[in-house]
Formats: structure tokens, sequence, C-alpha cells
């Protein structure tokens, strides 16, 4: 493991603090995990309970040090060393003081043994995948990091997916330039001190059983997981479509089908993907597409025509996506209860959706138990950021 450069000594002695600012609805009292300062300090909490949080640490009778170690430098080695969290090689815990204050909605360590102790739990229990999204300055001593981690529980037979989308602000020693605390924030969740029931709950309802094909799907990646629904990135795929009745419906779907089972210009056989899809572009939700997602492997130009006028193949360029999932069998109205529900929350947090919606079907209705099956509804975005 290669050794970081961080450690670096002030202009003159100064107690260690740890400045933390994001937005849960109340304050964490950081002076029990510092240090015992030379001189009496003042603690003072200033909370908003919608939007910002912050733990201000003034100095009596003593301004802040000027110190040596290089913020960028810090920033850029988190870019690096973050990829590494659960990998073999791991992170370069000589960046870090030996008391690291850790804590998350429901999770909590004082010790740098314990913080590392709690990746390698996370490690062995959950498989995570780990995508960080940015990193930036967000105070004299700290750096906020947003990230994705996407993890799957393999104690459990069904392996569920859990998916935690946030921030983390880690507080920067003045003393040594090395890190002192690092404080989780869940977007899914609004009270995230710990210990949070809040936090808790949705650890569990993410457990819920979910029978999904072994089968190739489009590609995306999770940017924001909030409680309602998922905001995801598609990579361009390309479907074999006609028209279809409604979105619940399955008129057209024998006709895409023939498509890949050989009914084609070469008789070409294609593997079988998932989920099938059914759009509509109209706000009525009335004119209705039925697709099948070919391999992401094929190409426009290399597949063979279709047999049908009415079949036809089209390249989705992607984009962003705002995603709801639920179970069960996708009746009209629930497909459309779910699609106006999800339309509400989209507009409520200021996001820009598009008209109409897909439903995406993962299962064999014929081969499947209703309360297992894996159904979405999402609507595409005009723009998204993640700030």
């Amino acid at each position: 493991m290669a050794t970081s450069n961080l450690s670096h000594q002030t202009a003159r002695p100064f107690p260690t603090a740890c400045v933390s600012s994001r937005p849960p609805s109340a304050a964490v009292n950081l002076r029990r995990h510092l240090p015992p300062p030379p001189k009496p300090r003042k603690l003072t909490l200033k909370t908003n309970n919608r939007s910002k949080w912050a733990i201000q640490l003034s100095l009596v009778e003593q301004s802040p040090p000027k110190s040596t170690f290089n913020m960028q430098q810090l920033v850029g080695f988190l870019y690096d060393d973050l990829t590494h969290l659960f990998d073999d090689q791991g992170i370069d815990q000589t960046a870090y003081d030996e008391r690291v204050f850790f804590r998350d909605p429901i999770t909590k360590h004082d010790t740098l043994s314990g913080y590392l102790f709690n990746i390698a739990l996370l490690k062995n229990l959950f498989r995570p995948q780990f995508q960080l999204h940015w990193v930036k300055p967000t105070g004299p001593y700290e750096i906020t990091t947003r990230w994705t981690m996407v993890m799957k529980l393999v104690l459990l037979p069904w392996k569920p997916e859990l998916i935690f989308t946030g921030t983390s602000v880690m507080g920067i020693n003045p003393e040594n330039g090395k890190f002192c605390s690092h404080v989780d924030f869940w977007d899914s969740i609004e009270k995230n001190e710990y210990f949070s029931f809040e936090g808790l709950l949705d650890v569990i309802k993410q457990l819920r059983i979910y029978k999904t094909p072994e089968l190739e799907s489009p590609k995306y990646q999770i940017l924001k997981r909030t409680e309602n629904y998922e905001v995801r990135q598609y990579n361009p795929f390309i479907v074999v479509e006609t028209n279809g009745d409604k979105l619940s419906g399955s008129t057209g779907f024998n006709d895409v089908a023939g498509y890949i089972f050989g009914k084609n210009s070469t008789t070409e056989k294609i593997p079988m993907t998932t989920p099938v899809f059914t759009e509509t572009n109209d706000a009525d939700l009335s004119k209705v597409s039925i697709q099948i997602v070919l391999p992401l492997d094929k190409e426009t130009e290399s597949l063979p025509n279709p047999n049908q006028e009415t079949v036809r193949l089209r390249k989705v360029e992607g984009g962003i996506a705002a995603v709801m999932k639920f179970s069960g069998k996708p009746t009209e109205d629930t497909v459309r209860e779910k699609e106006k529900t999800l339309r509400a929350n989209i507009i409520k947090d200021g996001l820009k959706p598009q008209s109409g919606c897909l439903l995406a079907r993962y299962n064999d209705p014929g081969r499947t138990w209703t309360f297992i099956m894996r159904n979405e509804v999402l609507i595409w975005l005009d723009d998204f950021s993640l700030d």
C-alpha cells in the first residue's frame, strides 16, 4: 500500500477540530470525540431543520492558525484513495488519525481500528460496489464527497440488493492534515443523526424478496436514491418494438418475441433479455408501444431486419430517469397510480419530468409468484444535477 504525504505541521499548537456541515435535522456533539484541548473552547451548535447543519468550534482568546496542508492535494488524494475502499488494496491508513470519529445513521466508531472494522464488515457481508461522484472542499477543515453504494447481503438466500446514496463529510485535523472524522448522510431519510430508527427501517425495507431472471438488462448507474424513487443514468440500448394497447397489456409481445426467436430476415436467434418495456410518450398514457431490449453487444446496422412491417428496431439514446420499484401484478390501475405518485414526487423535489412513462416487467407472469414480481415505472427527466 502506498503511503501518502499528507502529514504536515501547523505553524503553532492548535487543538484538533473536526468541522462538519450537512443536512440532518439535529446536530451531533463532537466534543467528546476530540482530544483534550490546551485551552478552554466553546462549542456552538446551529441547526436548520430542513437543509443546514453546522458545528462551529470557536477558540477563546486564540485565533485559528494558518495551516500548512494543501486542501486540493487532499481532494485529489480522496479521488484516488476512495476507489480502493472495498478492494484488496484498501484505503491508505496513514491518512487518518488514530482517533477517527465515524458515524452514519445506524453505526458509529471512535477509533481508526473501529473505522477499518466497519469497512471490512461491509466488504465481507455485502460485497459493496462503491461509486464516487465528486469530492470538494466545503469548509476550512472539511471535505465533502458524494457517492453511491450498491450492496448484496450474501447471508440471505435471495441476496437482496441494498442501495444507499448520500454524502460524507470528512473532517481534517489542522495539526497534521489527517482525517479525524467521517460523517455519512443518506439521501433516503430525513433523520440522519445516530441512532436513526428511520435509517434502520430504510435498511429493513430493502430486504424484500424480488425474483429477477439472470438475464442481460440495460446498463445504468444509480445517481441518487430517495425515500420514494431512484435517479438512474441509463446507457444507450436498442429495442425491438411494435404497437401495444395499454401499459399493463401484452398485445404485440408475440410479434417482438418472434423477432428474437428467428422471425427476421436472416432467421437469426437472439438471446432473451429483461425487462419487457411498455412505453407511452403522451400525457394521457394512451399511445403505447411494447419493447424487448436487445443484447448490448448488438449494433443496429448488424441486426437483421424484422419480417413484419409493424415491428421496428430503435436505438434508445439513454439519459436520466426517475424509477419507482414495486412488486405484485402490474394492473393498469396500479401502473397509472404508481406513475402519478412518481411524477408528483419528482415535481415536489424540483425535477422536470417528461411526458409519458415506461413500465418495466422483469418476470414471466406465468412462472413467478405475484408477490415477488419485480416491476418498475420509469419517467425520463429533462435534466438532473448531483449538487
